[in-house]
This record gives structure tokens, sequence and C-alpha cells, in this order.
């Protein structure tokens, strides 16, 4: 079966939310949904002092939609959205 690399956006509730801390939530719930795969993070400003975290990992299409897992990572606290931005078929 064929691998495809997602992106989803996070978006914390606050300023005041520590984004290492929810990383580390967010990387549990990906091992948890793709398991031990390739990933990066990327954290980046949107206005006002607020972040944005841009989770990016492989996954294989079996598994179905990574909106399941954008719902897991929206129940987190400090989370205020979770989106999937962007699916594609791995190559290579």
């Amino acid at each position: 079966m064929a691998k495809a690399v997602v992106t989803i956006r996070i978006m914390p509730t606050s300023t005041e939310i520590d984004l290492e801390k929810l990383k580390v939530k967010i990387a549990h719930e990906v091992r948890e949904f793709a398991g031990e795969g390739d990933t990066r993070v990327t954290i980046e400003p949107i206005a006002f002092g607020l972040s944005c975290i841009n989770y990016i990992f492989v996954m294989e299409e079996s598994l179905g939609s990574p909106d399941i897992l954008a719902d897991k990572i929206l129940k987190i606290t400090g989370v205020e959205s979770a989106e999937v931005t962007d699916v594609r078929r791995a190559i290579g």
C-alpha cells in the first residue's frame, strides 16, 4: 500500500499556551494513529504573538482519512483548531 504525507495545522487557544508542551501531546496522538514514522514540526507565526503548529507526518494510506487524527488533536487541552491542510501521496 502507498504512503501519504499529511500536514495538520494546529491553532492554540491563546498566546499563553506552551507550544513545546503541546507538540509533545500532539506527537503522542500522531504516533498512536500513524505509528513511528518520519515527522517534521514547524511553528509558524500568525499575528499578534499567536503562532500555529504545522505537524507533517507520513502514514499508510490504508489507515484512511487523517481527519480522524485531527479530531483527536482537537480534544487536547489548549487546542483551538486542528485542520488537515495537505495530503499527498509519497513517491519513492
